[in-house]
């Protein structure tokens, strides 16, 4: 059997390159998978690849409460629970010094990386509490150590993980683990703004720059993080709730 087999998977972020591929390897796996994010053609396109009769999805802002309500609801109308929470939604904001930083854009980035994280929490919580479930939030290297010029990005990070260990204890006694993924620089859209932002119009050049930050000498791909996000969630972690999950090609080392 696979190993999520008849099991229902909610996923923020699910039209980005982490949160489409791990969608897409849930759904291999077994599960019925659900998508969320704000670009409703993009996710229409990675449901239509995965398979209408895998996966489904809702459009939201996860910064809005109403809506995170709505997109749990809805995963209940179709499925009738929660089995695992990618709750992997988050946006960088901007590369400037903190004395510069635009107040408007540090509310942004706070209201998505922390409030929509906490959102996703609050109501996907209870429908767990009946049966256990793992939890993920996404978060970063950046949420264990610091980086110059995004600190809005810095705080929020560390506030996830914060958030993340509180969350584990309260939902141990419920069989609901939690727990952190913290990538180093992945290879996707969410790094070519951070390279255009740290280095504007380097291209290549930015990106080496990055790399040589990282001792394996390369990003991490989608796939790579994603792949953790299932180890996480399946039957080989049971015994895992509370961490922090670096996978930074040596970063953190």
């Amino acid at each position: 059997m696979r190993k999520f087999q008849d099991k229902v998977v909610l996923i923020t972020g699910g039209s980005g390159g982490i949160g489409s591929t791990a969608g897409k390897l849930f759904a291999e796996e077994g599960a019925k998978v659900m998508l969320v994010d704000i670009d409703g053609q993009t996710l229409k396109e990675t449901v239509k690849e995965i398979g209408e009769e895998k996966a489904s999805y809702v459009v939201a802002d996860v910064s809005k409460e109403d809506q995170v309500k709505n997109y749990v609801e809805k995963t209940i109308e179709k499925y009738g629970k929660i089995d695992v929470f990618f709750n992997n939604a988050g946006v960088e904001g901007k590369v400037k010094p903190l004395d510069e930083y635009p107040m408007d854009e540090f509310h942004k980035v706070i209201d998505v990386n922390v409030k929509g994280a906490y959102y996703g929490l609050r109501y996907v919580f209870p429908h767990m509490k009946k049966n256990g479930g793992s939890i993920m939030i996404t978060s970063s290297v950046a949420g264990i150590s610091g980086t110059p010029n995004v600190l809005p990005y810095v705080t929020s990070k560390h506030a996830v993980n914060g958030m993340m260990k509180s969350a584990a204890l309260e939902g141990a006694p419920y069989k609901i683990r939690v727990n952190t993924i913290n990538p180093s620089p992945v290879d996707n859209r969410m790094m070519r703004s951070l390279e255009e932002g740290f280095a504007p119009g380097q291209g290549t050049n930015a990106k080496e720059g990055f790399e040589k930050m990282i001792p394996l000498g390369r990003y991490a791909t989608n796939e790579e993080v994603a792949k953790l996000a299932l180890f996480l969630a399946g039957p080989d972690s049971e015994f895992i709730t509370g961490t922090i999950n670096p996978i930074d090609g040596g970063m953190t080392a």
